[in-house]
């Protein structure tokens, strides 16, 4: 086969924090919205292949398979009256927003709660039968829906069930000041004060769970917003928490209100330095089932829109809400410390010291500041403009818990990264939409092993263990260090760790904690793999380029001539290209395409240049790129 291309030398740098292995994921699992949905909101039960999506004006139900996606699509259109009165107060460039846009899709027990935007007049309803959309009234009390759902998709919302009931957090937007509300449920149904909070944008909840149930808590995640003075930064990231027993004060003071509220500052940065990154995007928690430990990612950006991941102690957050001194309070507390988790009791709100709901009321605040594990954020590519993640903790092998991020990019690609005690690394990363866009929303299986990811134009469903896409080997199963996946030295293969492995007993291997695949134990075996070198027949004026796809991002590559004389790479995307310069004249002979990791030396493809003595004509030559090569360099090797 001929290869002539001709283009300047270009030299692109492979970052040492880039993902290892890169991958472009075609699923059949996939489901094309036959519009933009530019606001998604996500349901999904552990356990199940259905995911419902909540779109503009409907709601999709997906039920995933192998084959491919079953869709049902329930309407769920805005009140006429909703349009009019929206149109008619909007701008043009808002009356785009006057429509039903579904904001929350909730089960709490048995009821699936649906609430959506309803044309700046939000409105709820529950979801019968996976078909039929009615009136909430009469499944339970609940607080007004413009508590639970904004009028707007654009402005951010989160919704928590937790024993029983559903716990809403609004962002504040306009005149409108946000709130934390317990809105439907068995229990009492509880709000902030308004002096609690600050214009917040709330970014995230998460239950934290406690082997004693009256201890367990709900942490909400947001930024302040601060207008008022131009030399500060105006964005200051917080951890609100409640207890789930609440019930509120007494008929005098904080009746309808927590009594367990407390906020914290928390930064993310490096250090003390004005590197900060003060605007916190989103947050997800993983902890154990029984117990107050664990950790919390927060999604951060500054003033530039530059975005960054923080990872927190759970145990050093609830270590700082115990203790810490309340922010502009001094004195003794009475009876106690004000706002600690305690049993339920009928006649609490009678026998309530009303100085601790004093101090509760006036300082909210704690003194202590939330700081990050290892004190800077997570060491992540530096170009990802991340928008979306959630987080997932594996029992590894080793009887060791480990966590796994998924990352979603401005540009519709998802990261998957380990986080250890010692480092970060980025396993792999997936291309998956056809059209690349930001990802929006994704939800999580660890029990079926399935990751749902979504952007304006389509949904996917990916496996969580991927394990075949690592190869044939041990050595590259290991350096994989996906926790997810182990060489079986019995089947010798790559394969997922089945539910309740026994390592006693097992013949799984890993590796997590560092890239070394010693334990495979086939270092003084390996003998390095040769190729048959494909022939490429060569006009005598013309320049040659020789394409090298990149497997490993975290490999080193170079060029061999006749086992001899060593060339570098330049690299092209996902190629590494060995052209003609000064002092590397591609001359007949076989060269070959070595990549070093691990120690080990591996040969990924060779080619024989032979001159054929033809000449190609100048005005061909001229018209020839290295785009062409690399177009069509994957299907060519193939």
């Amino acid at each position: 086969m001929n290869f002539f291309i001709l283009m300047s030398i270009f030299v692109t740098v492979i970052s040492g924090k880039s993902p290892r292995l890169k991958f472009v994921v075609h699923e059949p699992s996939r489901f094309h919205f036959n519009k933009p949905e530019n606001y998604i909101s996500m349901y999904h039960q552990e356990g199940s292949d259905t995911l419902y999506v909540g779109g503009q004006s409907i709601i999709y139900v997906l039920t995933f398979t192998d084959r491919g996606v079953r869709d049902l699509k329930i309407p769920a259109a805005s009140d006429q009256t909703a349009i009019d009165t929206c149109k008619a107060k909007a701008t043009p460039l808002e009356q785009i927003e006057c429509d039903n846009f579904i904001t929350v899709l909730q089960k709490v027990n048995d009821t699936f709660i649906v609430c959506g935007t309803n044309a700046g007049s939000p409105r709820c309803w529950m979801l019968v039968n996976d078909t039929v959309l009615t009136d909430v009234q009469g499944a339970g009390q609940i607080t007004s829906a413009s508590n639970i759902s904004p009028p707007y998709p654009s402005q951010r919302s989160i919704s928590l069930p937790a024993d029983g009931s559903l716990y809403s957090a609004m962002s504040s937007v306009g005149g409108h000041s946000g709130s934390i509300r317990r809105t439907f449920g068995s229990q009492k149904l509880l709000k902030t004060e308004n002096i609690w909070l600050q214009n917040p944008q709330f970014a995230g909840a998460a239950i934290i769970p406690s082997s004693e149930k009256y201890k367990e808590e709900i942490y909400f995640f947001f930024s302040e917003f601060n207008q008022t003075r131009v030399d500060e930064e105006p964005y200051k990231a917080r951890i609100g928490r409640i207890c789930t027993v609440d019930e509120g004060g007494m008929k005098s003071l904080l009746q309808e209100s927590w009594t367990t509220f407390l906020k914290a500052r928390v930064m993310c940065g490096a250090g003390n330095t004005q590197q900060q990154y003060n605007n916190l995007r989103q947050a997800v928690v993983l902890t154990a089932q029984d117990k107050r430990a664990g950790v919390m990612y927060g999604l951060f950006s500054n003033a530039w829109g530059k975005t960054v991941i923080c990872a927190y102690s759970i145990e050093d957050i609830d270590q700082a809400f115990s203790t810490s001194k309340l922010k502009g309070y001094s004195s003794p507390f009475v009876g106690g410390r004000p706002g600690l988790c305690a049993p339920r009791n009928p006649s609490a709100a009678e026998n309530q010291n009303i100085k601790n709901l004093g101090v509760m009321r006036y300082h909210s605040e704690i003194e202590d500041v939330i700081r990050p594990v290892g004190v800077a954020p997570l060491d992540l590519p530096t170009d990802d403009q991340i928008t979306h993640t959630v987080a997932d903790i594996v029992l590894a092998v080793n009887d060791e818990h480990y966590s796994v991020l998924y990352l979603g990019t401005d540009q519709g690609k998802v990261l998957k990264v380990l986080h250890t005690s010692e480092e970060v690394f980025i396993i792999s990363q997936y291309s998956l939409f056809h059209n690349e866009g930001p990802v929006l929303n994704m939800a999580i299986d660890s029990q079926k092993g399935h990751l749902y990811v979504g952007t304006a134009m389509e949904v996917q469903r990916l496996q969580l263990a991927d394990c075949g896409r690592y190869g044939d080997t041990c050595r590259e199963c290991i350096l994989s260090r996906d926790p997810y996946c182990g060489w079986d030295k019995a089947r010798r293969k790559c394969i997922a760790i089945p539910h309740g492995y026994n390592a006693t007993t097992g013949t799984i291997i890993q590796n997590l904690d560092q890239s070394n695949s010693s334990v495979c134990g086939e270092a003084a075996a390996l003998k390095q793999r040769r190729t048959s070198p494909r022939e490429v027949l060569v006009q005598s004026n013309t320049s040659v380029f020789l394409p090298c796809p990149v497997r490993s991002f975290h490999a080193t590559y170079r060029w061999e001539k006749d086992n001899r004389i060593n060339y570098p790479c330049l690299f092209a995307g996902d190629f590494c290209v060995l052209g003609p310069l000064m002092n590397t004249p591609l001359k007949e002979g076989v060269f070959r395409c070595m990549a070093t990791e691990d120690g080990f030396k591996v040969e990924i493809i060779s080619f024989r240049l032979v001159n054929n003595g033809k000449l190609l004509s100048a005005s061909f030559l001229s018209t020839m790129a290295l785009s062409l090569l690399l177009a069509g360099a994957t299907l060519w090797l193939h």
